[in-house]
């Protein structure tokens, strides 16, 4: 059986990998999304975040005997902690500035870190094993379906939608837009704003952590792991609207999933259709597709 030509098995299968790679666009760029909707910094360290948070989970299989699912609370928790460090120490000194300082300053975080984990580790990948109750998979008939594969897209999802409900939803996420809006005002209120801030710089950070903990059995943890990666993410930022949670949602899943199905149709286009789609809707919505006019 075939759609135009291309076997249903291979389609559905290029739809799974279009949903694993949509959900780790989502968790980044969801990331992405918080601290700049929130802080309005452009932080191009997300990916060097994400690839750290591999690597712990790698240290702590290796060094503790700790396995995937104490490396999915820890690790997000300690790469989060690093970026409060870095938001106290570095970027606090930034709010003031033009957003170029901001992304300038992360994007020298990020090519630091990695040229120190590049010299300490190599550039090939170092294998992590999929948990025990993860292996396996199951025979749908029209596809075999690997079941942490399906754990990866469930579990990102449910962590989205959370997300998106603390922020939209809650008298937290309302204090939180209040404080970016107008924190003197939140401050009366004897909310302490600064605090805020970095607590909401090291969720981001800690989401980029989780992904890279998620990624750490399908792609193998490498420390360029997430130099490519971020770009693409950047893009999916751009297309939702900056600082849109939901657009962050919706478009990382979504250009996943066209993406997979621009690799059957179209292979050699797939590395670039986001990017297209990037031009053609800021040439037609320049505030991205769930992005608010200013």
């Amino acid at each position: 059986m075939s759609v135009f030509g291309v076997p249903t098995q291979a389609l559905f299968g290029q739809l799974l990998i279009g949903l694993i790679n949509g959900a780790f666009y989502a968790v980044l760029s969801l990331g992405l999304a918080v601290i700049f909707g929130l802080l309005n910094i452009i932080n191009f360290a997300h990916g060097a975040q994400y690839m750290m948070a591999a690597f712990v989970a790698y240290f702590l299989l290796q060094w503790a005997g700790l396995g995937y699912w104490w490396a999915l609370l820890i690790a997000p928790l300690a790469v989060g902690a690093l970026g409060v460090v870095l938001e106290r120490t570095m970027l606090k000194r930034l709010y003031h500035l033009d957003h170029l300082y901001g992304l300038l300053l992360t994007f020298g975080v990020a090519l630091v870190i990695q040229g120190v984990f590049r010299n300490a580790f190599g550039s090939s990948g170092l294998p992590y094993a999929i948990p025990a109750e993860l292996t396996g998979g199951y025979n749908l008939g029209f596809m075999f379906l690997p079941t942490y594969r399906a754990w990866v897209v469930v579990f990102s999802l449910v962590v989205c939608l959370l997300t998106w409900y603390v922020i939209e939803r809650t008298k937290l996420g309302s204090y939180l837009r209040a404080a970016t809006e107008n924190p003197a005002l939140v401050q009366a209120f004897g909310v302490n704003v600064p605090r805020m801030i970095t607590l909401t710089y090291g969720f981001g950070v800690g989401l980029a952590g989780l992904a890279g903990v998620l990624a750490a059995p399908i792609y193998q943890v490498n420390p360029l792991m997430g130099a490519d990666l971020i770009i693409v993410v950047f893009a999916v930022v751009v297309i939702g609207g900056m600082g849109s949670i939901m657009g962050s949602i919706v478009t990382g899943f979504g250009l996943g999933v066209v993406e997979g199905f621009t690799k059957v149709f179209y292979p050699e286009a797939s590395n670039t259709v986001i990017f297209v789609i990037m031009a053609v809707v800021l040439l037609i919505r320049p505030t991205g597709l769930f992005g608010r006019s200013q």
